[in-house]
């Protein structure tokens, strides 16, 4: 598989991988491409200041997913699988006073938040919907860097010349030999065939072959995290930010789901409790807290509740099968975002929970004994029926219809998986054919729909 289960599922910050996560990647690279020496403009004095210019989606929604808040703590050096989301506003108002950054290794560089980030509503910029223009400039205002780069979905960011060559024909991440490099599920079916190999071992195999080190202790670091995001999540009340008073629902309904524990269940009760979990998660997304993408931010909740749920309320529990969930889930995610995308605003929100519905769908059917067909089957029931769907959050928020269609992911992919595991794995559409479809429906799908909150859902809202 082309992409590490550690690129699918990495932490970071909320609202948006794309828009929050993805800005903030991006500005640490341009710092490191002034300290490294990238190619500069020919007659350049020494590096003074810097310009930013958001295009696309991430002009047009970026205020709602914080994506100006992300270029900023990008250029101060924060990082977000480390960034403290508390200290996030001290920092920027830090910067406003001043103006000027300090990054280590470079001097001094003038940066006004009011003039020196720009969002253009223009036309996006050509190669993807998310775009944006890195520039820096030498004492006498004469360029002296300029570099394009796009968030690609789920945090990952490409410069112009690597997203070329991506599309012309992607790589393997540093040029490394798998055992198993299988880019799309019929290779992985064949391969696993072949070896006689569940998804999850072939997935083990392939990180091992990457170098990765403690692989164990790395995926249940991941679950804790997922866990700890669930759990505060479920403890939090209030409105949540960005002036569509939001009210946080997890803990209200986690409390009287409890409180019904002495009566007659009702039949969708385990419903209800996949509902909750994706909710918990989605509201601390919302909220700039820190999550997992699975694959991405807005997706963040299908996959954590599917695995919540099955570790608290389903049998055959173990540790072993707790890794096969999240190696086979990545293994799928890997093979969408290969061959398709995984970005709502390049595909709708089809690439972002109906990738994460059959991540979780796989994961479940695999942690519950499902052969390597019958997980196949299992991810593309659940990613066939979120097809078509729009990405149009209201307000350019990550929130309605966000929080609610995680909850509603998360069920997909429970029916998926038990439909799934009462077959043999034989099925009229395969995996391979759904993601084209996801791929060319979202290419059909008008921009409006894709992450722009220029239609659907985000210009339909309440009068008063």
């Amino acid at each position: 598989m082309p992409v590490s289960v550690f690129e699918i599922f990495k932490p970071g910050i909320g609202p948006s991988s794309s828009h929050t996560m993805g800005p903030m990647v991006a500005a640490a690279r341009f710092l490191n491409g002034l300290r490294g020496g990238a190619e500069r403009i020919p007659g350049a004095g020494e590096v003074a200041s810097v310009r930013v210019s958001l295009h696309g989606s991430l002009a047009f929604t970026g205020k709602g997913h914080a994506s100006d808040r992300a270029v900023v703590l990008g250029l101060l050096g924060q990082r977000p699988e480390t960034l403290d989301p508390d200290a996030a506003e001290g920092l920027i108002d830090g910067l406003r006073q001043t103006r000027t950054l300090h990054p280590e290794g470079l001097p001094s560089l003038g940066f006004d938040l009011d003039t020196d980030l720009l969002f253009d509503y223009g036309p996006a910029l050509p190669l993807h919907a998310n775009g944006m223009i890195f520039r820096a400039f030498d004492r006498a205002g004469n360029p002296f860097l300029t570099t394009t780069y796009y968030s690609v979905g789920g945090g990952f960011v490409q410069t112009e010349a690597e997203l070329v060559a991506a599309r012309e024909g992607p790589a393997q991440p540093g040029g490394e030999a798998l055992p198993h490099p299988f880019r799309s599920a019929r290779e992985m079916l064949a391969m696993g065939e072949a070896a006689g190999l569940s998804i999850a071992a072939m997935t083990r195999a392939n990180e091992s072959a990457r170098g990765v080190r403690d692989l164990d202790a790395r995926l249940d670091a991941l679950s804790a995290t997922m866990n700890a995001c669930i759990d505060r999540g479920l403890s939090q009340e209030g409105i949540l930010p960005g002036g569509l008073k939001v009210k946080r629902r997890a803990k209200a309904i986690q409390a009287a789901l409890r409180a019904e524990t002495g009566n007659r269940p009702a039949p969708h009760v385990a419903n209800e409790w996949m509902s909750v979990y994706a909710m918990a998660v989605n509201e601390e997304n919302a909220a700039g807290g820190r999550v997992v993408t699975a694959p991405t931010n807005g997706a963040a909740g299908t996959v954590p509740a599917v695995l919540r749920y099955w570790l608290d309320h389903c049998d055959g529990v173990t540790e072993a099968r707790r890794r096969d969930f999240l190696l086979t889930a990545a293994a799928i995610g890997g093979i969408i975002k290969t061959n398709a995308s995984i970005s709502g605003a390049e595909v709708g929100c089809q690439g972002e929970v109906g990738s994460a519905s059959a991540m979780a769908a796989a994961g479940l059917c695999a942690a519950m004994g499902g052969s390597n067909a019958q997980i196949e089957n299992a991810a593309e029931i659940a990613l066939e029926h979120h097809l078509g769907m729009t990405c149009d959050p209201a307000g350019g928020l990550v929130q309605v219809p966000c929080i609610e269609r995680n909850a509603l992911g998360a069920i997909k992919a429970v029916s998926a998986a038990a439909l799934a595991l009462r077959g043999n794995g034989t099925h009229f559409m395969p995996l391979d054919n759904c993601i084209k479809v996801m791929l060319e429906t979202g290419r059909d799908m008008n921009t409006k729909y894709k992450e722009t909150s220029t239609g659907g859902i985000a210009v339909n809202l309440p009068e008063c």
